[in-house]
């Protein structure tokens, strides 16, 4: 129960606060009780610190969730198989079941990862970790894919692992509404920088800026609805 035990970085009383800490602490809580349920006065209780220390550490809401989404996929594309992906089906493929694997290991995590970028909410769609996105996009390029191409790649990919892995977070019982206020702040004074993310280490998306931004929802909504049943239309002649 929060509160009764103090998570600590050597897992002994007294352990020195740190940033990881707070954020994989902060990342159990969600595991356990959603998003919704997470606050600083929780967080502070079951590190048996006062919430305002937090503050050393992490900038406040926007940056918190930063690290808890850097901390889900922070391995998401290293250490891919090699013969795998050196075709882009590969990386793809090698991708899309690693998203699974975090979704089905985190459900009540994993909506923050289709959340917006403070640093870019003019992502369609949104995405949370930008690296990825970026990390994406310069691997298809690699492989020949144009920008447009590319853009268009992110689009399609991240529209259907997206909608589909929230719909499994939410039959093991995730909360897959905006979380508008997932902290309580405990009428803490946050610095002005929190949630100021620049693009300047993503020079992929920074560039791409005017495609990913554009709004194609309806367009794309009909193209991937034709493709459903012309695939539906092919099963039934077959």
């Amino acid at each position: 129960m929060a509160g009764t035990r103090k998570n600590t970085a050597d897992g002994k009383p007294g352990g020195r606060l740190s940033r990881d800490l707070i954020i994989t602490t902060a990342l159990a809580q969600i595991d356990q009780s959603g998003a919704q349920g997470l606050s600083m006065r929780s967080l502070a209780q079951e590190l048996g610190v006062e919430a305002m220390s937090l503050y050393r550490h992490v900038h406040g809401r926007e940056d918190l969730l930063e690290g808890i989404v850097a901390l889900l996929m922070r391995d998401l594309t290293t250490g891919l198989d090699e013969d795998l992906t050196v075709h882009w089906q590969g990386f793809l493929q090698a991708m899309a079941h690693r998203v699974r694997r975090i979704a089905i290991a985190h459900p009540h995590a994993f909506p923050l990862v289709a959340t917006r970028h403070p640093a870019a909410p003019w992502l369609r769609p949104p995405l949370r970790s930008v690296d990825v996105v970026d990390t994406f996009l310069a691997t298809l390029l690699g492989h020949g894919f144009t920008d447009s191409q590319a853009v268009n790649a992110y689009r399609a990919f991240s529209s259907f692992l997206l909608g589909h892995l929230l719909l499994e977070a939410a039959v093991r019982g995730a909360e897959t509404s905006p979380v508008e206020e997932p902290l309580d702040e405990g009428d803490a004074a946050l610095p002005e920088r929190d949630g100021r993310v620049d693009l300047d280490n993503f020079p992929e998306v920074n560039r791409l800026r005017p495609l990913l931004s554009e709004d194609r929802a309806a367009e794309e909504f009909e193209i991937s609805l034709e493709a459903l049943l012309d695939r539906l239309n092919h099963e039934l002649t077959q």
